[in-house]
């Protein structure tokens, strides 16, 4: 495994009446965070928060291309960004759920103190896979083929890629110490967005570039 110290270039925010960053996702011109009450969308560019949805945000958010999916509780929301309307719902796996990304037409939520992460079938809920973690699982995110996720545990946080298949740890970013990782995007380039849980903030991470793809094969199983 690859290990090294997560290069962070850029810190956005506090924002104003923001008091925590759960989940965090890239629409290709605007960063969306999901602060408790509200996902707010900001500029990555400048910095500044340039809209709101109100819609209950405690956990992850993703984006397809098209529409903004929250989890809530026990189920996932399907979000029209332009309108803030909530288009369906589907369930949640379990509970304690904490990361939200889209890929290959499939979503992928992450599961806290479980340590898991499920491939769901976006129309249904349906569980596709399930992949374990030895770490507490936050923010997850996927980039040019390979996946990653956020851990936040003992005081520590890194972000992690691993094999989608296996769970294998194939690299791991260290935060440095005192910034933790809530949600996780990635810009689809050479950076991700962290979410900074109570900091309020978020943070630009340089994303690596020696990981190998490996291919997203959907299952059924």
């Amino acid at each position: 495994m690859n290990r090294s110290t997560a290069k962070i270039t850029r810190e956005y925010g506090p924002f104003p009446g923001v008091d925590s960053v759960h989940g965090v996702t890239y629409d290709g011109q605007h960063v969306w965070i999901a602060t408790g009450d509200t996902l707010n969308a900001f500029d990555p560019a400048s910095g500044k928060t340039l809209r709101s949805i109100d819609v209950a945000a405690h956990a992850g958010t993703a984006f397809d291309g098209q529409h903004l999916f929250q989890i809530d509780g026990d189920r996932i929301q399907k979000i029209d960004p332009d309108s803030g309307r909530v288009l369906a719902t589907i369930p949640a796996p379990g509970g304690g759920n904490s990361g939200l990304a889209w890929a290959e037409g499939t979503l992928w939520v992450g599961q806290y103190r479980d340590r898991k992460i499920h491939q769901v079938d976006p129309q249904t809920g349906a569980i596709l896979r399930t992949i374990e973690s030895n770490r507490f699982v936050t923010g997850v995110t996927w980039n040019d083929g390979e996946l990653w996720h956020g851990t936040w545990e003992n005081d520590a946080s890194e972000l992690r890629r691993v094999d989608p298949r296996t769970g294998e740890v194939l690299e791991s970013l260290e935060m440095p110490s005192g910034v933790y990782v809530s949600g996780l995007e990635s810009d689809g380039a050479d950076q991700f967005f962290c979410g900074g849980g109570d900091s309020g903030k978020v943070r630009a991470v340089r994303r690596p570039r020696q990981g190998t793809e490996i291919p997203v094969e959907s299952t059924s199983e």
